[in-house]
């Protein structure tokens, strides 16, 4: 007997079905696209008629939001979007809950034998694990993108995030052994000379897919919590220097380019040049605070898929138009 469709099952077969039969795409378009194999997508197809999605249209499932990721898809070029029914009368916590189990069967759905997958750290990334399932893939490893920051024993910690998911799906594991921010440019140049260090930055350009989570430069934000990432008097340096947001401390304008500042120097991990690198990076956030921080992420391209609220999803779409080229690349730092 068949098991029924979930609703993340649901959303996916909603998805392929309107790619292929409003959008016209191949078969093997579509597998390229969303990281699947053509038979598994052909199987979609076949399901989503079983379950009635197909008729003449595409229906799309009850809470789903299908027009809307396809609306975001294409205004920013993004090879995916996920858009999570979240109620916004709960906790920020909760918020992060919600889009961290989407964003957990999200890398189940697209993992692939071979695959290195590149984290950074934060509470939305936290809820991505503690939403992961066990899975048995092949000669995955999993890669450390940001030294670590705060307290060791926290669980948003980059280092226990990483360690947890290379647990969970049985694959290998690089650490950066360093701070995600140091006190000196003296400091961090001696921890790059360290030959630990140096294994995972040349791990950095074999990322095939990377997870990170988007923050904004304010006081009640998870950097300044206890004062042991960042000092208020670096926070006012970048906020001064126009940063609506940052991806593992570095932080970009809302244009989404990097803000130059003697903090960047500081950090050990990697850079926006580097990660624009990567083929598939996977931005997690939710919350309309943090409109302007993903505008600049998705105007610069730095994240090609999208999970996010359907709120801030909504919002998104009236993005202003970044006046710089999409294919503005950084500068390495």
């Amino acid at each position: 007997v068949a098991r029924k469709p979930t609703a993340v099952d649901l959303r996916l077969l909603s998805k392929v079905s309107k790619l292929y039969y409003e959008q016209k795409l191949t078969q093997q378009e579509i597998a390229r696209r969303l990281h699947l194999s053509r038979p598994k997508v052909s199987r979609l197809l076949q399901r989503a008629q079983e379950a009635g999605l197909v008729q003449i249209t595409v229906s799309s499932p009850m809470g789903g939001f299908a027009d809307l990721e396809h609306q975001l898809e294409a205004r920013f070029g993004l090879q995916e979007v996920v858009v999570v029914d979240v109620d916004h009368t709960t906790s920020r916590d909760m918020v992060a809950r919600e889009l961290g189990i989407a964003a957990a069967d999200y890398l189940q759905r697209i993992l692939q034998d071979g695959d290195i997958i590149g984290v950074t750290w934060g509470t939305t990334l936290h809820a991505m694990v503690n939403a992961l399932r066990p899975y048995e893939a092949q000669d995955v490893h999993v890669v450390q993108l940001i030294g670590g920051l705060g307290a060791p024993e926290a669980e948003v910690h980059a280092t226990t995030i990483c360690r947890r998911i290379a647990r969970l799906l049985n694959g290998k594991l690089t650490l950066i052994p360093a701070p995600g921010i140091v006190d000196s440019l003296a400091t961090k140049q001696a921890l790059l000379s360290d030959s630990h260090v140096q294994r995972a930055y040349e791990r950095f350009a074999e990322i095939t897919v990377a997870f990170v989570g988007i923050g904004v430069p304010t006081p009640e934000s998870v950097v300044m919590r206890d004062g042991s990432i960042m000092r208020e008097e670096q926070l006012d340096v970048v906020l001064a220097a126009g940063a609506v947001g940052d991806i593992g401390l570095r932080f970009f304008d809302a244009n989404g380019q990097p803000i130059a500042s003697a903090l960047d120097d500081l950090v050990i991990g990697i850079s926006l040049a580097q990660l624009q690198q990567i083929e598939r990076v996977v931005g997690v956030a939710g919350g309309l605070e943090k409109q302007a921080a993903v505008c600049g992420a998705l105007d610069s391209r730095l994240i090609s898929v999208l999970i996010t609220d359907h709120q801030l999803a909504r919002v998104l779409v009236d993005c202003p138009a970044n006046d710089a080229p999409p294919s503005t690349q950084f500068t390495p730092s």
